[in-house]
């Protein structure tokens, strides 16, 4: 199933600010930053990719329910459900 470009704005400009907060992980533990910063930084960017992830997962489902002969069949969408878990 292929992804609508347009419709995925949101998610990759969820993706580029979870980039950045990474790279402020990287930058942080290089320059021996503040653990608890370190960790809320590294909170912000995980919590931002599963929201990714399950975007990504919500837009493709609505494309199987409006595309059923895209659709993929319960074990593959149950294993991308997991695979989030």
């Amino acid at each position: 199933m292929q992804l609508e470009s347009s419709e995925m704005k949101p998610v990759i400009n969820r993706l580029k600010r979870a980039q950045g907060q990474l790279s402020a992980v990287v930058r942080m533990l290089e320059e021996g930053g503040e653990c608890k910063e370190v960790v809320t930084q590294l909170s912000a960017a995980t919590k931002a990719l599963d929201r990714a992830g399950f975007a990504i997962i919500a837009t493709g489902l609505e494309q199987c329910l409006t595309n059923p002969e895209e659709s993929m069949d319960k074990k593959e969408m149950e294993k991308l459900f997991l695979s989030l878990a």
